[in-house]
């Protein structure tokens, strides 16, 4: 199987007080052409199918949607705090230290991955997760994996960045070139599902580059074509 089309449910409920949620899907069908579409749910959810690039131009139209409610709520807050600012310093409060220098923020940025390659990168390639004053979670819904990206208290904006183009970039590489193979269970008995997974064990060590993921009905072979050819061949001998 090619990493060739996942489904993503996106919840549309943050932008109900600022949008018609129906004009905003017909904006997004627009931003994402080659997607699938399903119906707005009464909650605000909405199922997308399609390609991850195409998902992820989605999720950055999406992004900055919620970064423009973010920076026009804000605006309002200060203003409102405006006055009573300029009255307490008025009155004899302290005023604001001038000289002071914040904590650096380098922002929070998000990646969306197919948990399947998230797995293998965290396995393989985990440095690409790692830099210094920079901190990386996940959240894990099924299928996708949301990466968030966000400064520990001393990285810029720059290193957030590094960091958020990192992961997308070795992302892609491994959407192009990696396979997997799922192996049922289901129709196997209980010593069958244990010679498996002995045999699974037994195989990691010839196939280093093979990532396995077990699941209560099945496994997830992830690798390179040839290697997981050979692997599940082996298995099933």
């Amino acid at each position: 199987q090619v990493f060739s089309s996942v489904t993503s449910v996106l919840s549309m409920s943050v932008f109900k007080d600022q949008f018609v949620l129906e004009d905003l899907v017909e904006e997004m069908k627009k931003q994402g052409r080659g997607l699938s579409f399903g119906p707005l749910r009464p909650d605000g959810r909405i199922a997308v199918q399609g390609s991850f690039p195409a998902i992820q131009v989605l999720r950055d139209f999406l992004l900055l949607k919620a970064k423009s409610l973010s920076e026009k709520d804000n605006r309002e807050e200060s203003k409102a705090r405006q006055r009573p600012r300029r009255r307490l310093q008025e009155q004899g409060g302290t005023p604001e230290m001038r000289n002071s220098v914040p904590a650096g923020d380098g922002g929070k940025q998000v990646v969306v991955l197919d948990t399947d390659i998230y797995h293998y990168m965290k396995h393989f390639f985990p440095w690409v997760f790692q830099e210094n004053d920079v901190v990386v979670s996940a959240v894990t819904d099924g299928e996708i994996t949301t990466v968030c990206v966000e400064n520990a208290g001393r990285a810029d904006a720059g290193q957030v960045s590094s960091v958020k183009k990192k992961i997308e970039d070795q992302s892609l590489k491994l959407h192009s070139t990696l396979r997997k193979i799922r192996v049922s269970f289901e129709e196997l008995s209980r010593d069958e599902k244990q010679r498996h997974n002995w045999a699974c064990e037994r195989l990691k060590s010839r196939y280093p580059q093979v990532l396995v993921i077990p699941y209560d009905a099945h496994i997830e072979v992830i690798g390179f074509s040839s290697d997981i050819f050979e692997f599940t061949r082996e298995m099933s001998s």
